[in-house]
């Protein structure tokens, strides 16, 4: 029994080394896979301020509130050029269609509505994890769901590179 002891505890050992050398690239491999958009909504962000609102024509034909939380509204206020980490950005997008009501009212076709929502989009500023974007991670979400087309949700940066004079972001403040 004496000389089985060291035995199994050898063996024991020698299996736990195995278990946790197996575990660690599968760990890796995982951090590796993980995404590099944003796949989670960011919590309360109803709530935000109003940055500005967007009106898109053509294939998009929508307006969208565009909102920020504390940090971007405070970045935008005090003119920074580079957003710092933290800033979070978000466009709620709607369809837009006329208002019979209104344009009751105004006697002719003029008015607009926001009508069925179509997306939300986010940008979040966070330089080390999104270094490969200029710092931004970008989300698309329908239906409180993110998106999972990824060739899609790479032509982001490739947009927003476009204004890398301002920090990748298009809205401007309006106050």
């Amino acid at each position: 029994m004496k000389r089985l002891t060291p035995l199994l505890i050898a063996v024991a050992t020698l299996a736990g080394v195995v278990a946790f050398t197996a575990r660690a690239p599968r760990h890796a491999a995982a951090q590796e896979a993980a995404p590099i958009f944003v796949t989670e909504i960011p919590s309360g962000y109803r709530d935000w301020r109003l940055i500005s609102v967007a009106h898109e024509e053509g294939d998009l034909h929508s307006f969208a509130a565009v909102l920020g939380n504390d940090v971007a509204i405070k970045a935008y206020r005090e003119g920074k050029l580079l957003f710092p980490d933290g800033t979070i950005i978000a466009a709620l997008h709607y369809r837009h269609v006329p208002s019979e009501e209104n344009n009751k009212v105004f006697g002719r076709d003029q008015s607009f509505v926001a009508g069925s929502p179509t997306n939300i989009q986010f940008m979040v500023k966070d330089s080390k994890k999104y270094a490969a974007t200029g710092g931004w991670g970008f989300g698309h979400f329908q239906d409180g769901k993110p998106s999972t087309d990824e060739a899609m949700m790479k032509t982001c940066f490739v947009c927003h590179q476009q204004m890398k004079a301002r920090d990748l972001v298009f809205t401007r403040y309006a106050p």
